[in-house]
């Protein structure tokens, strides 16, 4: 049997495969359960397996390059236009070996299980700090009933609410106070555990050459390094930095005909998560530049945008300069240059 592609509808249970011949004829699609899988996969010469990216792509793409297969992985935004009228498994596994052999489709490389690890810890952290948010906010909000504000920020909630509660002066009921120590004491759970699990992301990340090289970047920290290279791993499936950018969702949108060219805001498309750690980075940059002297190259690189385009604008195209330059150390192994990098006229 000659199969120019696989497409493989993943599931938990029942996955379905469709195979088509280098004419584009349906070989078969039928469903194979769980268990069944892998030695399907065995008995075929080494093919070229498509899918989506969803929950368990990656692992089941490490298995199946370890059988010699050849893997790529669609997002599913690309995959939809190809489904047939009614949405099903056969359809499914149809519309993804259609969608794979389509030319200027971007797929998405099959993350090593260590790169996989950091992603993992950066989702469990991303929740942990959102519980936290969650909490501040709810003691800001049933203090403020009983007339008791606190001033901005998580340091100094966490520096004002044990006074708070110990002042007996204020207008807080025995009711209300324990119900703000309980809260308090949840607030510090949360705090710990964050701790707990940036130690762990910074030990994981410390195995990677490249995490202490990106880290010479300004605005780049240990959670944005390790952030980068979970996400995008040695840059390679980037022709250029700026696709790299692109992906990430940094560049302008696009509103253009007839000759008319007319950009917008940004896209963000992509990655929300790594977007946001870039933006944060740059800007506390763009915020404290100052500290380096106004003869500093990234200083003045950044005032002359700021003083051109304000201060947000000047904010977004610092991130978007600063994943490039990750990706150029991520990809070319260069060391970061800082007078190469924001060189002015």
């Amino acid at each position: 049997m000659d199969i120019k592609i696989l497409g493989i509808d993943l599931a938990k249970n029942v996955f379905q495969l469709c195979a088509l011949s280098p004419h584009g004829k349906v070989l078969f699609n039928r469903a194979v359960k769980r268990p069944r899988l892998l030695d399907e996969m065995r008995q075929l010469p080494p093919t070229l397996i498509a899918m989506e990216v969803c929950g368990g792509a990656h692992y089941w793409g490490r298995l199946f390059q370890a059988l010699g297969h050849q893997v790529r992985l669609i997002p599913p935004q690309h995959v939809k236009p190809f489904v047939r009228v009614n949405k099903n498994d056969a359809g499914d596994a149809l519309a993804i070996c259609e969608a794979a052999t389509r030319p200027g489709i971007h797929f998405v490389p099959v993350k090593p299980l260590a790169q996989q690890d950091l992603m993992l810890l950066h989702t469990e952290r991303q929740r942990y700090v959102q519980q936290r948010t969650a909490i501040g906010n709810q003691i800001r909000g049933l203090a403020s009933e009983y007339g008791v504000i606190f001033p901005i920020g998580l340091s100094a909630l966490r520096s004002a609410l044990p006074g708070a509660l110990e002042d007996a002066e204020n207008g807080l009921s025995p009711v209300a106070r324990q119900c703000l120590a309980r809260l308090y004491d949840e607030l510090k759970h949360w705090d710990h555990l964050i701790r707990q699990v940036t130690r762990e992301l910074n030990a994981l990340a410390r195995q990677q050459p490249a995490w202490l090289a990106l880290q010479a970047i300004p605005g780049v920290g240990p959670l944005v390094a390790s952030a980068l290279i979970g996400r995008i791993g040695n840059g390679h499936q980037f022709r250029t930095g700026r696709q790299c950018e692109a992906w990430i969702g940094l560049v302008p949108r696009q509103r253009s005909s007839g000759g008319h060219q007319q950009l917008l805001g940004i896209t963000k498309n992509g990655d929300r998560y790594l977007r946001t750690q870039l933006i944060h980075g740059a800007r506390a940059i763009t915020t404290g530049c100052g500290r380096w002297g106004w003869d500093h190259p990234l200083a003045r690189w950044v005032n002359q945008l700021r003083e051109r385009r304000g201060f947000n604008k000047a904010v977004v195209a610092l991130a978007n300069k600063l994943a490039r330059l990750a990706w150029a150390v991520l990809s070319k192994g260069e060391a970061f240059d800082m007078r190469k990098a924001f060189a002015t006229p």
